[in-house]
């Protein structure tokens, strides 16, 4: 390693003693520590606390998935008291925290005027511990700009003094309260206090936090007074058509700056699709929409693809998981494939689209004007027959890198026709090609062996990512947002990168 590392960065990975005592000089005088999912307890504190303490050049501090416990917490917190401390991004996400270890915290906040970002999700830190944690950020030396606190077992009780804080916050930008039952009243509070605070809001998530169409009233007076806020999470809660027609005007508002949109799983139906088109048309900003889980179906889905063909829309992301979909639906979106020129990827994973539907999708997506770089279809009724259409796809199209076709039924005759698409020169699937839950015989995992050439088979066990058994394409699997970073094929979630817009 260099002596002048900035970074020292390590995930998933069992430290034994030998290896932490290497470790120990470059927690020193590194400028960001990352040790997430590392095995560290209680008891390695006391060295992290005594290595930070000579670091003064320390910036960024992440030991999720640990269990330090509110004693760890403590003897790390000690070492940021430092006068000399800048650090900017603090996470203690999932490291077994509770109200007990928050007044220590609540202490660290009033003391470090530098720190930016603070992770406390997946602790059961609770309304007390959040009481505590208000304290110090309401300190006038507290500059924090972005709180994450999902899953911290929340109600609407610890809304109150949070909201409260807010008002007197200018610096703030992001908050996470996603996965806590805060409910109505806890809504109205937090959408109270950020309304009259004076804070640029850039971020909300607000995920299965029980929000019902009532709750629109108190959002919308967040869109209205937060022109910044470019990424409202709202997904999992009970909003309904009624509630999504309710926000679409202020969505729609001119000095909106909405860029990211999720609604999944919000009860929306076709009825009232035509409110979010409109804003599909006229937001050009709005890059990133998720209406996962709504029961959009087919006629859903139509008035969605002619808002995608319209000049004003500039999507980029677009996800459609579990929304009742069929092959009915595939030639509209066949025509948003071969003309919108802004749309990059496509999640359309969990509908019955049939051989005849995906047919029809790989007619569009082999247009030679085709932009599109990521085509998820696990799930969607796909057999071996639709992959003789794939070829002639990839001959066309040179955009594609990413496709999944986990789920569905292929054998084979499917897994041997894909293999052939790899081989060919003009094939640019570099990033993954996905077939979790694919299932194939003896002799065609002893071929993909053997396609690998001298020094490079491995066996790929069934229902993994496919991958590395071909020379000249080695689609090495990574981890959610750790672009490049490889793992073990047996650590990957049975979809990735599907969970992160649901």
């Amino acid at each position: 390693m260099s002596v002048d590392m900035p970074c020292l960065d390590i995930q998933c990975a069992e430290l034994s003693d030998a290896r932490w005592a290497e470790l120990l000089p470059l927690l020193q005088r590194c400028q960001a520590v990352r040790l997430n999912d590392c095995g560290l307890t209680e008891a390695q504190c006391t060295d992290i606390s005594s290595a930070l303490q000579a670091n003064p050049a320390l910036t960024e501090l992440n030991l999720r998935s640990n269990e330090l416990g509110d004693a760890g917490v403590h003897r790390v917190l000690q070492a940021l008291q430092s006068s000399s401390c800048k650090i900017l991004k603090l996470s203690f996400q999932n490291c077994y925290l509770t109200a007990a270890g928050c007044g220590v915290l609540s202490g660290t906040l009033r003391s470090l005027p530098t720190l930016q970002e603070l992770h406390l999700s997946d602790n059961p830190l609770g309304d007390a511990g959040l009481q505590l944690l208000c304290e110090g950020f309401l300190d006038p030396q507290c500059h924090l700009e972005k709180l994450q606190l999902e899953y911290c077992r929340l109600s609407s009780a610890g809304c109150e003094p949070l909201g409260s804080a807010f008002r007197a916050k200018p610096d703030f930008k992001e908050l996470t309260v996603s996965n806590n039952d805060i409910d109505e009243a806890g809504f109205c509070a937090l959408c109270q206090g950020l309304k009259d605070s004076p804070c640029q809001l850039e971020t909300l998530k607000l995920e299965n936090c029980g929000a019902t169409s009532d709750s629109c009233r108190d959002l919308c007076s967040i869109l209205a007074s937060k022109a910044s806020l470019w990424e409202p999470a709202l997904g999992n809660n009970k909003l309904g058509d009624v509630g999504v027609a309710e926000l679409c005007p202020e969505l729609l508002h001119p000095s909106s700056s909405l860029k990211t949109l999720w609604i999944w799983e919000c009860g929306l139906t076709a009825k009232r699709c035509r409110d979010l088109c409109r804003v599909l048309r006229a937001k050009d900003s709005l890059k990133e929409l998720s209406l996962a889980g709504n029961k959009l179906g087919d006629e859903g889905a139509r008035l969605l693809c002619e808002s995608l063909l319209e000049p004003g829309c500039q999507l980029e992301s677009l996800w459609l998981k579990s929304c009742s979909l069929t092959g009915a639906c595939c030639s509209h979106f066949s025509s948003v494939l071969a003309q919108n020129k802004f749309l990059l990827e496509v999640q359309i994973r969990d509908n019955r689209l049939g051989d005849a539907g995906v047919q029809e999708l790989c007619q569009g997506l082999g247009q030679p004007g085709s932009v599109l770089r990521s085509l998820w279809l696990g799930d969607c009724d796909v057999s071996d027959r639709i992959c003789g259409s794939l070829p002639a796809t990839r001959l066309a199209n040179h955009s594609l890198r990413e496709l999944d076709l986990s789920n569905n039924c292929l054998g084979d005759a499917g897994v041997l026709q894909l293999m052939e698409i790899l081989r060919q020169p003009a094939c640019l699937l570099e990033q993954q090609l996905v077939l979790y839950d694919i299932y194939w015989s003896l002799e065609m995992e002893m071929e993909m062996e053997m396609a690998a050439g001298p020094g490079e088979g491995e066996v790929i066990p069934e229902g993994h990512l496919l991958s590395r058994f071909l020379p000249a394409r080695l689609l090495r699997p990574t981890l959610p947002g750790q672009p490049g970073l490889e793992a073990p094929l047996g650590s990957h979630p049975a979809y990735p990168r599907f969970e992160e817009k649901r």
